[in-house]
């Protein structure tokens, strides 16, 4: 009979004659562990660089990038997966050994091996097959597993059903992350992003652009900015082909594309459960190609090599930065880059791929060339 069955050896008070442990008491120690891991690894992080983003000298507006690169596998997705992975844990859905599953070909899934990796339990993606080869190379040297999912839209289910038949725990991001940083995700971004503004000229910005992916990320914005009353703004902003735009400018909570966005991280082809509407103060769509331009440009000026939905950001952000300069507004805006360069290699960074996708962003960085020199916005 294994000892946990028998009840632990150990005993609180070391005497001889302390009463054995519980049978749940190794469970509870090793979920303990595990969270002091997770927070410990939080605080070794420590907060993401937020960098201020050169502007014409001339300017008014102060704009902020939030590198959330940084991250221990290099994207903002880090930080919700381990909100999750602790919200699981202090539900008792991981235990010693649960198998974890995702259902993602992006982020999430080299999150989620990196951190199951840590904590010693085993990781299983399901993935569409386009995705399998790229992402197999990063997650099994961790360990992970992949599955390969056949259509695309029956990976879902397919992850879920793989959990089941393991008796294990489907971490479901797009509705799991939301709920986890609300109850796990101390500091949130949010959080994070306001303590480091209070030493600037303008601690209280404007706006915040931010993408949504999970919806988690604007929801802990959205949340926070309510709770303390505070006057900035949150801005969404939006790739093609994803719901969320149309969905929230329809007032239609169940909107749906049906089509995938070509910008990793954000945009979906539905309203997911974790995107909140009433959150968010303003929308901005943002053409595909303008968002390759905006990511290029943002590498020229920082020096960062950040993704594609970054450029979605700074794009979104030049729109409000241009009402502001026209009202002669001062103040500042952040905008939330999520992840590293290094996996669009052969895509955002590809003109061939860029060509066989139909995208030139050669008229969009003429508009940012001219926007940043003159202050004129005419994205056409």
């Amino acid at each position: 009979m294994p000892a946990d069955e028998q009840g632990d050896t150990e005993r609180p008070g070391g005497g001889p004659d302390a009463a054995p442990s519980p049978p749940h008491a190794r469970r509870h120690r090793w979920a303990g562990r595990a969270v002091e891991l997770l927070r410990a690894e939080a605080a070794a992080v420590g907060p993401t660089p937020l960098l201020r983003y050169p502007l014409p000298s001339a300017w008014g507006p102060r704009l902020y990038l939030k590198d959330e690169s940084a991250q221990p596998t290099g994207s903002l997705k880090h930080r919700l997966v381990r909100a999750m992975f602790l919200h699981a844990l202090a539900d008792g859905r991981i235990t010693e050994g649960t198998p974890v599953v995702v259902a993602t070909g992006g982020a999430v899934a080299v999150a989620g091996a990196a951190i199951a990796g840590r904590l010693g339990v085993p990781f299983h993606a399901v993935v569409p097959r386009a995705a399998a080869p790229a992402l197999t190379a990063r997650i099994e040297p961790l360990g992970a597993q992949v599955t390969v999912g056949d259509p695309p839209a029956a990976v879902h289910a397919e992850a879920a059903r793989l959990a089941e038949r393991l008796g294990g725990h489907f971490m479901d991001h797009f509705a799991d992350a939301e709920r986890a940083v609300t109850g796990c995700g101390e500091p949130t971004i949010a959080e994070e992003t306001f303590q480091q503004l209070a030493g600037e000229d303008h601690p209280l910005p404007h706006w915040i652009v931010t993408g949504a992916g999970t919806g988690a990320t604007a929801a802990a914005f959205g949340r926070h900015l309510r709770r303390h009353g505070l006057p900035t703004g949150l801005a969404v902003v939006d790739p093609e082909n994803s719901a969320y735009f149309p969905g929230w400018a329809a007032g239609v909570p169940d909107y749906a594309t049906g089509v995938p966005s070509r910008i990793a991280g954000i945009g979906r082809p539905r309203m997911e459960p974790g995107f909140v509407p009433s959150l968010v103060d303003l929308m901005v769509p943002v053409p595909d190609a303008a968002s390759i331009a905006a990511m290029r440009h943002l590498r020229a000026a920082t020096g960062r090599s950040l993704g594609g939905s970054s450029g979605t950001t700074l794009w979104g952000a030049c729109h409000l930065l241009a009402r502001m300069l026209a009202e002669g507004t001062r103040g500042s805006v952040v905008i939330i880059a999520g992840d590293h360069a290094e996996p669009y290699r052969h895509t955002y960074d590809d003109d061939a791929w860029l060509r066989q996708q139909g995208l030139d962003p050669t008229p969009h960085a003429q508009v940012l060339e001219r926007f940043f020199a003159t202050g004129e916005w005419s994205p056409g």
